[in-house]
């Protein structure tokens, strides 16, 4: 086989992604992140993005970033360990475990560098990990780096929960961690954090949440899952990409062992660059607005509350839920994108899920909302929904 045989080789594999109406196609964005964005020199209604609390062009944001580039530079030119630790950063990383309640926390490029670097540096063939099957693709990146034995159980089924971990416990397991999603993004579902951290109690094992669709508006303060349930866990991981401001920049929060040993090993960490100045002084402006922004958590959530409500009574098929993602379910992977082609005609920019980020036949428009979405706003975007899903037959 040559190059020449190997490109033809992807070259087909892209026809039949193609052919089977799979294919991912990113349209280019002329104006900043918000409410409403600029594509192809329209004006269309975003209801697509994890700009959950409307952060992403906040002038207080926006402002500590400009003040973090005078006083602090562009960019750091180095991992953490040799010289890329500012004062920005240790205030950022103390801030965010003061807010969640831990000792402390780890900044990483991404919560995909996050999940993908905690496991290996805490657990060994000795250990056991369980995992809820619709787990991120991150953490389940990151268990399989790890050379601890690993445990699935079917989405927030407790019964094989506990199964699990009674055959790791069986199987002679010396630490146990239970990994799952805080909110399991495709489908807008909560984790069931009380009866895991119970199970967890029952079995002596740990808990790990990834909170990234949670942190910042949900429970009290917005410190995300546990806060919301009333219960702790060991360690969370969460994200500044989403509502904390929508940029870049991941983080594990948890006991001071696991963050100093964290700091030591986690390739990803010790092998990427430290996150520029900016972006940490915006996170920092970001939790100061979120600890206080009971206004916009309470806007978010009726706004979710509305749009659940409006899109019910047009008649589309939607997964139960309580959280602002509010998946549309189309079930065939072309009919969620001539959906989309029809919403974006009428002025509403979303995107079509289909396999491989959501089961086959399981294809969607995830919709998601914004504190800073109004009424109005609301309004256009269900008479458009209602107008594009007749003419796509989706209703």
């Amino acid at each position: 086989m040559t190059a020449t045989d190997f490109l033809d080789h992807l070259t087909a594999t892209l026809a039949e992604i193609e052919a089977a109406g799979l294919y991912k196609r990113e349209r280019l964005i002329l104006s900043p992140q918000g409410t409403h964005v600029t594509v192809g020199g329209e004006r269309l209604l975003n209801l697509c993005a994890n700009n959950y609390l409307g952060l992403a062009d906040d002038p207080a944001l926006i402002a500590a970033a400009h003040r973090a580039l005078d006083d602090h530079g562009f960019g750091m030119a180095s991992v953490r360990f040799i010289c890329g630790t500012q004062d920005l950063h240790r205030a950022l990383e103390r801030r965010i475990a003061g807010f969640l309640g831990m000792d402390d926390s780890i900044l990483f490029a991404a919560c995909f560098d996050a999940n993908g670097g905690l496991f290996e540096p805490l657990l060994g063939p000795e250990d056991a990990v369980v995992s809820d099957a619709l787990n991120h693709a991150s953490i389940i990146d990151g268990i399989r780096l790890c050379k601890a034995r690993r445990y699935r159980y079917a989405n927030s089924d407790m019964a094989g929960l506990e199964a699990q971990l009674q055959a790791a416990r069986s199987d002679g397991a010396r630490f146990v961690l239970i990994a799952t999603d805080g909110v399991f993004s495709m489908d807008g579902y909560l984790a069931r954090l009380p009866e895991i951290t119970a199970l967890a109690a029952k079995y002596g094992a740990l808990t790990m949440v990834d909170d990234c669709h949670a942190t910042g508006f949900m429970g009290p303060r917005g410190c995300g899952t546990p806060a919301h349930h009333g219960v702790r866990v060991d360690i969370l991981t969460g994200t500044l990409g989403k509502a904390l401001g929508g940029a870049l920049g991941g983080y594990v929060a948890g006991p001071q062992p696991v963050i100093d040993l964290l700091r030591q090993r986690a390739r990803p960490y010790l092998f990427s660059n430290a996150l520029p100045p900016a972006i940490v002084a915006a996170g920092l402006a970001a939790i100061d607005i979120v600890e206080a922004a009971d206004d916009l958590r309470e806007r978010l959530f009726g706004n979710a509350a509305y749009w659940r409500a409006g899109l019910q009574d047009a008649g589309f098929d939607l997964l139960p839920g309580e959280h602002p993602i509010v998946p549309v379910m189309t079930g065939e992977a072309r009919l969620a994108q001539a959906m989309a082609a029809e919403l974006y005609r009428r002025g509403v920019f979303v995107s079509g899920f289909f396999f491989p980020v959501v089961p086959e036949g399981r294809a969607r428009i995830r919709t998601q909302m914004n504190a800073r979405l109004t009424r109005e706003d609301l309004d256009f975007g269900l008479e458009a929904f209602r107008a594009a899903g007749r003419a796509a037959g989706v209703i």
